[in-house]
C-alpha cells in the first residue's frame, strides 16, 4: 500500500490490517437496528456482530510501497487508515459475485439488490433457494416490522 515515507512501518502495517478487518464488518456483519420511531437498537458491539479473530483471512499479506513520498505533507506521509477500510467493500463485492452465481445455478438471470451490511440472512435471501421461497413476503399494509434498517 502506498503510505508515503513511513516513519514506523510495523504500525502502518497494523493499521492497514485493522483498517481492513473494521471494514469487513462495516460491509457484512455491523448491523444497525432502528425502531419504527427512530430509536436505534443497536447501541455498541454487545448488540451487534463485531468481527473477531476468527473472521482475519488466513492468509493476509500487506506490503508497502517504497520509495513514493508524499512532498506536501509532514514527513511525507499519506492516509493509512481510511484506503484500506474501503478496501474491504472487495468483500462485499465477493459475496454478490459468489450469490449471482448461486442465482444462475438455479435459473435465476439479472440483477438483484444487496444491502450492506451483507448478513448471512441477505445472502441466505438473496440466493433464493426453495427454502427462501417458503417464506412469504407480507402484504402491503398488514405488517409493521419491529425494526427498520438504514
Amino acid at each position: 500500500m502506498d503510505v508515503g515515507t513511513s516513519l514506523n512501518p510495523a504500525i502502518d502495517i497494523g493499521q492497514i490490517e485493522g483498517a481492513f478487518v473494521q471494514g469487513i464488518g462495516l460491509f457484512t456483519m455491523e448491523e444497525l437496528r432502528y425502531s419504527p420511531e427512530g430509536n436505534l437498537y443497536t447501541k455498541g458491539p454487545g448488540m451487534y456482530k463485531i468481527p473477531a479473530f476468527g473472521d482475519i483471512p488466513s492468509e493476509f499479506h500487506v506490503s508497502l510501497l517504497r520509495d513514493c513520498p508524499n512532498s506536501k505533507a509532514i514527513y511525507s506521509s499519506k492516509a493509512v487508515g481510511e484506503p484500506p477500510l474501503f478496501l474491504a467493500a472487495s468483500v462485499f463485492y465477493a459475496i454478490k459475485d459468489a450469490i449471482l452465481s448461486a442465482r444462475e445455478e438455479s435459473g435465476l438471470k439479472g440483477t438483484f439488490r444487496l444491502d450492506s451490511p451483507a448478513t448471512p440472512e441477505r445472502i441466505r435471501n438473496a440466493c433464493v433457494d426453495s427454502f427462501t421461497k417458503l417464506c412469504p413476503s407480507a402484504e402491503p399494509g398488514t405488517f409493521k416490522p419491529w425494526s427498520v434498517m438504514v
